[in-house]
């Protein structure tokens, strides 16, 4: 009797774990109609274009995903019904099945360049097919509602697997990429950053957050103004910062760290930008403001009176001499109580255009010596450690238990482990060995930035992720 109770067990546990393979799709083509059904179809379903035990489910973050039963290596495609209406290339074109070896507890994460009934122009309007949507309805914990989110991946994003990339985050997502859903022309970032990474830089990671229309002017002021609204600010920027952010830094090959992250927005956005970096300047090292409504409260003054900032935040402001009689007068006002607070004078720039406009053709103008001037320094090719890539190794990632650490030699090295917001969780000094292994099982789960530094000072930073 005993025997056939182990053997019951052991069937209900081996279906149990056969059953844990996930497949996520973290990006989908920006002219994916709204509320599409997608399904997964292959090798372990006689290729069904749209068997319902193949359609993917929204996920918490608002991102199509499905838990299959398989296991092994596995061929498949992603459509939206049936075989017409097939996942292809950038360019709307056939491609190939997709093949996967898998085992219990992987998860699979999924972007899909196309539809071949659509095309490649993926916008429905001019962006270029490094434009896609990361989600219909991410969720916005902080404020109990979602949101589309919109990515732009550099031009080399698919090529240069092992090269990671700055991000800037940026408000208003429905104005940056698509004419046809912009509010008076678009700010064609994705030519914007395709144009420089031609001519020489390392590209980055886009981010674009639609507004939320009606709750736009609620969204982008932490502080209420009697005539207009606002007041959810703050949940907003948290969302950025503890949701979004996160996120993205798990899904993609980012540079987490705050020198390698900017916010940028024009407008209210460049108040709620402002707000953000202020609050969060071990975060967001760089803030791009165009024509910011600093006019929305009084209280902004009085609030980055009472922040501590790092000296090294970098701030660009940007705006037309005549868009009205304060614009100039109080980014200045700004820029002099940031100074107050310590802020070099260099990382801050104000740049007033006799002929800008508050208007989109001239955001879009001016955001390429926006970008330039904040990544200035970080955005050249080469690696951002400044040590060789090979004097360390860092392994797994992902990890669960433990790290280990192997140098080349037996130099003093010291090393520092912080979370997405900067916060040291473990460090330790004067380590001399050729392998150090590290308890990191206390840490949750998450992105985290590990820096080990030589006993010259030379740094090699590397992300980590913890299941």
């Amino acid at each position: 009797m005993k025997k056939y109770i182990v053997l019951i067990v052991a069937f209900f546990l081996g279906s149990s774990l056969f059953s844990q393979v996930t497949f996520k799709v973290i990006s989908l083509p920006a002219n994916t109609p709204a509320n599409a059904q997608i399904y997964i179809a292959g090798s372990f379903n006689n290729w069904n274009p749209g068997a319902a035990a193949g359609l993917l489910n929204q996920t918490i973050d608002g991102s199509p995903g499905i838990t299959l039963n398989i296991s092994g290596t596995i061929t498949c495609k992603f459509t939206r019904g049936d075989w017409a209406s097939v996942e292809g290339d950038a360019n709307g074109n056939v491609i190939g099945d997709r093949q996967y070896t898998v085992a219990v507890f992987d998860t699979v994460l999924i972007n899909i360049l196309s539809w071949e009934d659509l095309g490649g122009n993926t916008s429905g309007g001019t962006a270029l097919s490094s434009v896609s949507v990361l989600s219909q309805n991410f969720a916005m914990p902080q404020l109990n509602r979602s949101r589309r989110i919109w990515i732009c991946l550099p031009t080399d994003y698919q090529s240069a697997t092992q090269k990671e990339y700055p991000v800037v985050y940026m408000h208003d997502g429905q104005n940056l990429f698509n004419e046809q859903l912009s509010f008076a022309g678009e700010w064609g970032i994705d030519e914007s950053m395709r144009d420089l990474q031609l001519a020489g830089d390392r590209g980055a990671i886009i981010i674009g957050i639609d507004n939320g229309g009606s709750e736009r002017l609620n969204e982008m002021s932490p502080w209420v103004n009697p005539s207009y609204g606002g007041g959810l600010g703050e949940g907003y920027t948290d969302f950025i910062r503890n949701t979004l952010k996160p996120y993205v830094d798990a899904n993609f090959r980012t540079l987490p760290d705050r020198l390698n992250t900017a916010i940028v927005g024009s407008s209210m956005g460049g108040l709620i930008s402002m707000y953000a970096a202020a609050r969060y300047p071990e975060t967001f090292g760089k803030a791009g403001i165009l024509s910011p409504a600093f006019w929305f409260s009084d209280s902004l003054d009085t609030w980055l009176n009472g922040q501590t900032f790092p000296s090294q935040i970098r701030s660009y402001f940007v705006a037309g001499t005549t868009e009205s009689s304060t614009m100039i007068s109080n980014i200045n006002e700004v820029k002099n109580i940031l100074i107050q607070k310590g802020i070099n004078d260099t990382n801050l720039r104000v740049i007033p255009k006799t002929d800008g406009q508050h208007s989109e053709w001239f955001w879009r103008r001016e955001f390429p010596d926006l970008y330039k001037w904040l990544f200035r320094s970080e955005n050249s090719t080469t690696s951002i450690s400044s040590v060789n890539q090979f004097f360390v190794k860092i392994q797994p990632s992902p990890f669960s238990e433990q790290l280990e650490v192997y140098f080349s030699d037996f130099e003093r090295y010291n090393y520092r482990i912080n979370d997405i917001s900067g916060k040291t969780v473990i460090a330790e000094d004067s380590i001399v060995s050729t392998v150090h292994r590290i308890n990191t099982s206390h840490l949750k789960a998450g992105v985290y930035i590990i820096q080990v530094y030589n006993s010259s000072g030379a740094r090699f930073q590397q992300k980590v992720i913890k299941n």
